[in-house]
């Protein structure tokens, strides 16, 4: 509203949310390490949403921009609250998540130019034709992949504060990415006001803020489906299909095709994109299929390759922490794919210890044995002395405290591989 305002000296308000990047890893680490100042972070976007109408989607000194796509806020206080942080007035924050899904331009504090930014038609196509037309909003199939996440996010709070109408309903629009698979492609592709696929096609083809996509092709974007990934792998063909398909990801060529291809699209290996944030989750997926040893490998490449102590140290933007908090995170050990679930996917530890330091004076220590360079794989896991047979644990067994051994080879092991129902 272009006024000053003055806030409680003991409750800080925060900016520069870069949410569509930070929901990812920054956020999740922050519940590990300092959940006090994600506390206030929450809080802060609380405020914003009381004062300006609506949550901010990209936070910049206290203004809305309207940059990106998603309401990625949603995300954050999820996943807070399933973590069982709950010191925020969650009532307020579950409308306001309500309040970001729902397509009303109305009481938004901007001005008019940059409403339709803040709130794109798109939620509104979304919320009624089921899906969003490529020939009627721009980046459509980012816009839908995010909202579906989103909307899943919507759905797990409603579940969890006893709303099951509105958990019903948003479990919905979570299923809605599967509106833009094409079977005969295996893309994620844009759909037009008749249901008709966009053509000509091109998965490796980027016109910068100006396609189906956002930063990004239909390569990358193919497989931002976290909250459902057996339901992905249903789409592509089953596990063998899937991981072929996923291979194929890291091993194809990098060529970007299109006049004005985006400069965010960096760090590639084959297609997989690690400068940029749609890709952040993907080489832990191989866990989800009865491959960790690809996940094992594939981490270790991006920790070693795409990072380093120089000033071209990193593969693509920092996005106010996001790069860095992926970093940490996969140093230690572990992921989280899905904020909202709180489970952690297990990859490939650098260290030979962790200690992480937990609010309440416990620790968590991750302990490595026969770890080195070429070492890159896992043998075995103990958890509190307890073998560990499947390559996911869960925040709960963070904060509880306690001890995870990992004992690592130079081969890769059937280790992690789940039995088949």
């Amino acid at each position: 509203d272009l006024k000053v305002h003055t806030t409680d000296m003991k409750h800080p308000v925060y900016t520069i949310f870069s949410l569509w990047d930070t929901f990812r890893a920054l956020h999740p680490l922050l519940t590990i390490v300092d959940p006090q100042l994600n506390t206030e972070f929450i809080r802060s976007l609380i405020k914003k949403h009381q004062e300006g109408g609506i949550f901010p989607k990209w936070d910049c000194v206290s203004n809305y921009t309207g940059t990106m796509v998603g309401y990625h806020a949603a995300s954050l206080v999820t996943d807070f609250y399933v973590k069982g942080y709950r010191d925020f007035d969650v009532q307020e924050a579950y409308k306001a998540c309500l309040r970001a899904a729902e397509y009303d331009t109305t009481g938004i504090v901007a001005p008019d130019w940059l409403i339709p930014y803040v709130m794109p038609k798109a939620r509104y196509y979304k919320n009624t034709l089921g899906y969003i037309p490529c020939d009627r909003e721009n980046e459509s199939v980012a816009k839908a992949l995010e909202y579906a996440y989103d909307d899943w996010c919507i759905s797990v709070l409603a579940d969890s504060l006893g709303d099951t109408e509105t958990k019903e309903k948003y479990a919905r629009f979570a299923d809605a990415y599967e509106f833009y698979f094409d079977p005969a492609t295996r893309f994620m592709r844009g759909l037009d006001s008749k249901g008709e696929w966009r053509t000509p096609f091109n998965p490796r083809s980027s016109n910068h803020r100006n396609d189906d996509y956002c930063e990004g092709t239909a390569w990358q974007w193919t497989w931002f489906v976290p909250h459902d990934i057996p339901g992905l792998v249903n789409l592509m063909g089953g596990e063998d299909a899937f991981v072929g398909k996923l291979d194929s990801l890291f091993t194809v060529s990098s060529q970007l095709e299109g006049e004005a291809t985006s400069a965010d699209i960096t760090g590639l290996i084959g297609q997989y994109a690690h400068g940029n944030e749609p890709s952040h989750h993907i080489t832990h997926m191989y866990n989800y299929v009865n491959r960790p040893w690809r996940t094992q490998e594939l981490v270790d490449s991006v920790l070693y390759n795409q990072y380093f102590n120089a000033p071209d140290g990193l593969s693509g933007n920092e996005d106010c922490g996001q790069m860095s908090a992926w970093y940490i995170l996969n140093s230690m050990g572990f992921y989280q794919v899905c904020p909202g679930k709180p489970v952690y996917s297990i990859g490939r530890p650098l260290f030979e210890e962790v200690t992480i330091n937990l609010p309440d004076r416990k620790t968590f220590v991750i302990r490595t044995h026969n770890n080195s360079k070429t070492n890159k794989y896992i043998e075995s896991v103990l958890l509190n002395g307890k073998p560990l047979d499947v390559p996911f644990f869960t925040h709960n067994d963070i904060v509880r405290g306690g001890t995870m051994e990992i004992t690592m080879s130079s081969v890769p092991t059937e280790w992690g591989k789940q039995i088949k129902n």
